[in-house]
């Protein structure tokens, strides 16, 4: 759930030294001013993510109670046609005033100049670093933070419960490791005559939710390191731990035969038609599945692990485009600190199913001991954000590779090189760029 996929309320904070502190996200968003307000308009972009765009327009019905001075216009593109939207409009000045981006994306958008960051005074460094997750960090580019989520997200195994029961295996007691994930899967499969898929025992689709399960899961769990603390350099070659997870993933498909690309279209509607029996989604997907799948007898539990554990931590965060000025900046920044709240973040994840962005918020005992969410904000400590030059290439070169081993039979490990090498070469040239 898993969009993607969110400063707040982080809950008073109490010392024995004095009474309760209050964080700035903790402070009212009214402003005091010996002058009536002006009025003004701001605009708000999102992708078409219809639970999201439901709830977007109901929080600006909230916030423009709040605050009567300022109308907020949602504005929603589909997502494919999104960032070809923002890189026409945005440097030309028609643009939002607060948009919302995948974090992979940040990074392109800041060198672009699309970007400004955030206001100091009303977003502390200091202060979003001790109450956000320490992933969220991925947003903070030259020492200036460019965005910030209202929700996050991690990667969790999502099981049919009714599917274990048919194959004899007991749905209290999903998969905890790699070997075990892999047997499961195995008496999970059905095939008709034909040979054909009836059941994939797991649901694989790389361009979804399994080329982050590489990165920021697999890779650490077998012992292996992502990129360098500076970012300027891939690690994944650097022990044998990256080809072991790479080839743990593919052999899901290439040598288990337990799952295949594009059945029922995608991993996600195999799962929810109950034609996949395990998927590793994201928490998001939790307020899809309720909609459109709500008699699915299903479980979540935490990622299996390894040598290690550790899963994959994302979020969608909103941003303030370099055009906006003046009073439209300071409503922006209004609403901004408005969608980052408290309460806007704990009707984020009874909503969408996105964790809440603050770790005093997501860690109340409502959502830890929630019985789909629990498993979820269990592994946020061990959440990691890979930090993408360009989310959409570097998603692509991974299933270029995957496909190589596939389709045209080139040895994983060749593969494995190949894909490490182009990686490196985004970099490079990102980081040439950059002046540092």
């Amino acid at each position: 759930m898993l969009a993607g996929c969110a400063g707040a309320n982080g809950g008073n904070k109490t010392d024995s030294s004095g009474p309760a502190k209050t964080s700035s996200y903790e402070k009212s968003n009214t402003t005091v001013s010996a002058e009536q307000p002006k009025e003004v308009t701001i605009e708000y972009w999102q992708y078409e993510f219809p639970a999201k765009v439901e709830l977007i327009n109901e929080l600006i019905k909230q916030f423009e109670q709040e605050h009567p001075h300022i109308t907020v216009k949602q504005t929603n593109f589909p997502y494919d046609q999104y960032n070809q939207k923002v890189a026409t409009l945005v440097p030309a000045g028609k643009g939002p005033d607060v948009i919302n981006l995948y974090y992979g994306w940040l990074p392109k958008y800041v060198s672009s100049g699309y970007l400004q960051p955030l206001p100091e005074s009303e977003f502390p460094a200091a202060d979003i670093e001790e109450h956000f997750f320490p992933f969220v960090e991925t947003a903070k580019l030259g020492g200036k933070y460019y965005a910030l989520p209202t929700g996050v997200r991690t990667l969790g195994l999502y099981y049919n419960k009714d599917l274990f029961t048919k194959a004899g295996l007991d749905p209290a007691k999903p998969p905890t490791t790699w070997e075990e994930l892999v047997e499961y899967a195995k008496q999970l499969t059905e095939r008709d005559s034909k040979g054909q898929f009836v059941i994939e025992g797991f649901a694989w689709e790389p361009g979804s939710q399994l080329h982050h399960w590489f990165r920021d899961g697999l890779l650490y769990q077998a012992g292996g390191q992502d990129t360098s603390e500076d970012r300027k350099r891939i690690l994944w070659n650097e022990s044998p731990a990256g080809l072991e997870a790479f080839k743990y993933l593919i052999d899901f498909a290439k040598e288990h035969k337990v799952g295949i690309n594009g059945f029922y279209t995608d991993d996600a509607n195999a799962f929810k038609t109950g034609h996949a029996a395990i998927n590793v989604d994201g928490s998001y997907r939790l307020g899809s599945l309720r909609k459109d799948a709500p008699d699915l007898n299903y479980a979540i539990a935490p990622l299996p692990a390894y040598k290690n554990k550790s899963t994959q931590a994302s979020f969608w965060a909103n941003a303030i485009p370099s055009t906006v000025k003046d009073e439209k900046l300071a409503a922006a920044t209004e609403f901004l600190k408005f969608l980052t709240s408290k309460g806007v973040q704990e009707q984020w994840v009874e909503r969408i199913g996105e964790l809440p962005a603050q770790k005093e918020v997501a860690l109340q005992d409502k959502y830890v001991n929630d019985e789909f969410l629990g498993a979820f904000i269990a592994q946020l400590p061990d959440g990691r954000a890979h930090f993408f030059i360009d989310e959409t290439q570097e998603r692509t070169l991974f299933i270029e590779a995957v496909d190589q081993v596939l389709l045209t039979n080139v040895p994983i490990d060749k593969a494995f090189a190949e894909l490490v090498a182009k990686t490196q070469k985004l970099y490079d040239d990102y980081w040439s760029k950059q002046g540092n």
